[in-house]
């Protein structure tokens, strides 16, 4: 409901959403009806066109303005849209910032094959515990805990745990 009202506030249509999403227009329309889960880089790049913080799309609420803020160990805003990921955003009261930083928790799920997803931007991710398999493109990288990676988010991209769940800070930079 929040995506069709700040489409309808913004003037566009379904249409014009959808091109400036790039997808199908069928595809959109989904989301928007809720009959499929969002993932993280579909609210990103809805947020962006709507020229809205993500968490406004997640929450309906729009954080206050800050200078500064402080999350502490174990808090942030839980953000779970697909069962294997759990995000925690470490900034959901600032406005306006240029890097959204997530603490981001992945389940293994060794017999699946991961589903690739891109967003503008860059991201940079730093591994804080287990293993994961790192996809991006057509290149295949293990990351264990110290391992960092930085690419450009609009190459498609996905992550699965090996052995355990994996924890690592996700920045992406707008």
């Amino acid at each position: 409901m929040r995506l069709a009202a700040l489409r309808e506030i913004m003037e566009l249509s379904v249409q014009n959403m959808a091109e400036k999403m790039k997808i199908p227009e069928e595809e959109y329309l989904q989301y928007e009806n809720g009959a499929v889960d969002f993932s993280f880089s579909f609210l990103y790049n809805a947020a962006r066109i709507l020229g809205v913080d993500v968490l406004d799309l997640m929450s309906g609420e729009s954080p206050k303005l800050s200078v500064c803020t402080f999350v502490r160990a174990g808090q942030g805003y839980d953000i779970t849209r697909r069962k294997a990921y759990n995000y925690k955003h470490l900034a959901y009261t600032f406005r306006n910032k240029k890097a959204e930083p997530f603490l981001v928790t992945v389940e293994p799920k060794p017999d699946e094959k991961p589903v690739m997803h891109a967003h503008e931007g860059q991201e940079f991710d730093y591994m804080l515990s287990g293993s994961m398999t790192f996809f991006l493109g057509e290149t295949e990288a293990v990351l264990n805990a110290g391992d960092s990676v930085y690419y450009d988010a609009s190459i498609p991209h996905a992550m699965r745990a090996e052995a355990g769940s994996a924890q690592f800070l996700a920045v992406v930079m707008k």
